[in-house]
């Protein structure tokens, strides 16, 4: 083991020591240090937790790597320094403050809260637990310069998470995400004020729930389907987090009156105990939502994630069980129905535009392209999304865009992920479908026989701790040292690289990639139309491969056949990258 990186953790914990650590902190830390496996006390101290494509999100407790009320109270700090010299001279700063359903998430809220009002900026806390889509509404809403929400998201339990967003409501990108990490690293536990000015406190709730309903309503395309199919079965799950109460009211406001919940998991608890994992990309997680489905003989079974932004679809197949749609399936849905119905309903003017990620499945391109509407491809990140939004504001119509990993966002009120929105728009799609004698799924089928098949894997090696980051960095330096020849039997035509932002093809031409920033991303298109992105994840530590590759499918009995062909692809792929 490295002695000198034990030695620069030792060093770094013993500050901790000091009586600006409250007594349980200062016991957690004499216990990293008194322990004769040093692993844990590496893993707590090695580094400070930055902000990624999420945010600060780390495992809870204590030290410089973990989450816990000194290193929110130390990046609020810097924060409110960031927000005061950013808006000098400007009256009455302030910021929105929000949290989720999460282990201590109330007590950091408070804490930020605590420390911008001891800043002199003026504080909005939402009274109790909100979805994030509805903390960036308010940012909007109440003309505030920024915002805070506690949350971490679908990750498990142990962790939680510090979302920092601009005046736009968006997450901070570029220079204020720099300029606020620079201002953190400046402080010192001593330089925080942990002192409130409660006048500078504002409790916010209620209203903002309102006003957030009327938002979410605008993304409704057709009232007259659903005024047809009201009586649509439903079944949704919050999965113990923030959208308990907006999503079924969200849901009635848009005239669906058969709303049945998942009375187990409508229970506030960040120990998450009816499933492994509050992630809705885990099927696991769908358990009881689609156990009830089958008692009440549902139409569909939906949930969100704890701070509900994302959104899980359950739909039947043609044998009446229930089948999981993936975040390409749902983000494709969602965008075919918008772009069909609104162009059916003469609602598309011919400024539209949809965003997607680099990651997420070309097909939604393929499909804007043929019914004229601009698509716009960005980093990971909803915060890009929201830049092509904010970009185009007052001169083009942004009207849907989503990502892969079960994240979607239907209209430009909020500018981050919405799952309430989205809920409430893929009901309306069941109804749609309803009206026209299909289920969810047979329009999934019709969309690939209209727009061709295509099947994604999602795979994610998990290397935990400094170690497990410094295989990941090496992994991806070996990857642009050696790119691939060929992959699953068919020739790498074109390589892209977005650290470098230069695009190679197979003869050697280089070109420039027209991104706003790098980042470190690799794809590999292949001859046969197979693409594969690699990058490490900016909130966990994982590197994520996003395998999407292209298939025959002649008629809707043909998906299971073009599945199996595709996975067999896949499992080629993965044996050439040796995963």
């Amino acid at each position: 083991m490295d002695q000198e990186l034990i030695n620069k953790c030792t060093a770094e914990a013993q500050k901790w020591l000091s009586p600006a650590f409250d007594a349980d902190t200062q016991a957690e830390v004499k216990a990293l240090l008194d322990a004769e496996d040093k692993n844990p006390l590496i893993d707590a101290f090695y580094q400070s937790l930055e902000f990624g494509t999420g945010g600060l999100r780390g495992i809870m407790g204590a030290g410089t790597n973990r989450m816990n009320k000194y290193i929110v109270g130390m990046a609020t700090q810097g924060f409110a320094n960031y927000i005061n010299k950013a808006f000098a001279g400007k009256e009455n700063i302030s910021v929105v403050v929000g949290h989720d359903c999460r282990n201590n998430s109330r007590l950091f809220a408070e804490t930020v809260a605590d420390i911008f009002s001891a800043n002199g900026i003026k504080a909005y806390l939402f009274e109790s637990l909100r979805p994030t889509p509805e903390i960036s509404f308010a940012i909007r809403q109440l003309g505030a310069q920024a915002g805070v929400n506690i949350t971490a998201s679908h990750n498990p339990r142990e962790y939680n998470g510090y979302k920092a967003y601009w005046d736009d409501g968006a997450q901070v990108l570029a220079p204020h995400d720099t300029g606020i990490i620079d201002e953190v690293n400046k402080v010192t536990i001593d330089q925080v004020k942990f002192t409130p000015n409660k006048d500078l406190i504002q409790i916010i709730g209620g209203e903002m729930d309102m006003d957030y309903l009327d938002a979410v309503h605008e993304a409704l395309v057709d009232q007259e389907v659903i005024n047809r199919q009201k009586d649509l079965c439903i079944v949704y799950s919050p999965l113990h987090g923030t959208g308990r109460v907006i999503i079924p009211a969200a849901l009635r406001t848009w005239g669906f009156q058969n709303i049945n919940v998942v009375a187990e998991q409508m229970v506030v608890d960040g120990n998450f105990p009816t499933v492994v994992s509050p992630n809705p990309e885990n099927s696991e997680a769908m358990t009881m939502g689609m156990n009830l489905g089958t008692k009440l003989n549902a139409d569909l079974v939906l949930a969100s994630d704890p701070d509900a932004d994302r959104l899980a679809v359950v739909c039947r197949d043609p044998k009446g069980e229930w089948c999981i749609l993936n975040g390409n399936q749902t983000a494709l849905m969602l965008s075919y129905y918008i772009i069909e119905n609104k162009k059916k309903l003469g609602q598309l003017k011919g400024n539209e535009f949809m965003v997607k990620t680099i990651v997420t499945t070309e097909t939604i391109a393929e499909i804007a392209k043929r019914n004229n509407v601009e698509i716009r491809d960005v980093f990971t990140g909803f915060k890009w999304i929201a830049r092509e939004i904010k970009l185009s504001e007052g001169v083009k119509k942004y009207i849907g865009g989503g990502e892969e990993s079960f994240g979607y966002l239907p209209f430009d009120k909020v500018r981050d992920k919405d799952s309430p929105a989205s809920i409430c728009l893929l009901c309306e799609i069941a109804a749609w479908a309803k009206d026209n004698g299909m289920t969810l799924y047979d329009l999934l089928m019709k969309i690939y026989l209209d727009y061709g098949f295509a099947y994604q894997n999602a795979i994610s090696v998990t290397k935990p701790g400094k170690s497990g980051a410094d295989e990941i960095k090496q992994m991806m330096e070996d990857f642009r040292a050696c790119p691939p020849k060929s992959l699953g039997g068919s020739p790498v035509v074109l390589v892209k690289d977005y650290k470098t932002l230069k695009a190679t093809a197979a003869d050697g031409t280089v070109t420039d990639l027209d991104m706003p920033a790098t980042s470190n991303v690799l794809q590999w298109f292949t001859e046969d139309g197979t693409k594969i992105s690699v990058r490490p994840s900016g909130t966990e530590p994982k590197i994520k491969f996003y395998v999407e590759v292209k298939g025959e499918m002649g008629c809707p009995k043909c998906y299971d056949s073009a599945v199996a062909t595709a996975k067999e692809k896949v499992d080629a792929i993965k044996a050439d990258l040796k995963l």
